[in-house]
């Protein structure tokens, strides 16, 4: 029982440095971004978790006519498992708070940013946006609950 319970603890340990390491490395992409949307606009203010929440949540008419958003398969909340609208597969969290795997490449995520924003706003989203949306993503960590039924 001892065995167990040393092993218990440091896979909860583990856990929580995990999730500590994806959310710095997200607060580091945003540090990126930021410095990114100066350099192409001198009076950006900063990351801001509203404008990021606005852009998540903002509808977009596709050029097939469709209006998505980000939350479309996200969910309205980033903590969520969301469902990508054409193929019905399961997104994972976007928050890294729950999912530590998350934002965890910059590489990735640089390419997910690309092939979203062009899918969905016909272009690439810009260095500011960027950092919004990403600070805004590190607000949502807790799932919302289930209604029961």
């Amino acid at each position: 029982m001892k065995k167990f319970s040393i092993l218990l603890v440091a896979l909860l340990g583990f856990s929580a440095i995990s999730a500590h390491a994806s959310i710095a490395n997200a607060k580091k992409l945003v540090l990126i971004y930021h410095t990114q949307a100066i350099a192409e606009n001198k009076e950006f203010a900063g990351p801001s978790a509203e404008e990021g929440k606005a852009f998540f949540n903002n509808k977009v008419k596709t050029a097939n006519g469709k209006e998505v958003a980000c939350a479309s398969c996200h969910t309205a909340n980033p903590a969520n498992n969301g469902k990508n609208i054409e193929t019905g597969k399961v997104i994972k969290p976007l928050s890294p708070v729950v999912n530590t795997k998350r934002f965890s490449d910059f590489d990735k995520v640089e390419a997910k940013f690309s092939q979203h924003c062009v899918d969905i706003l016909g272009m690439d989203c810009t260095a500011a946006q960027k950092a919004n949306y990403i600070t805004y993503v590190l607000t949502e960590k807790t799932p919302t609950a289930k209604a029961k039924k």
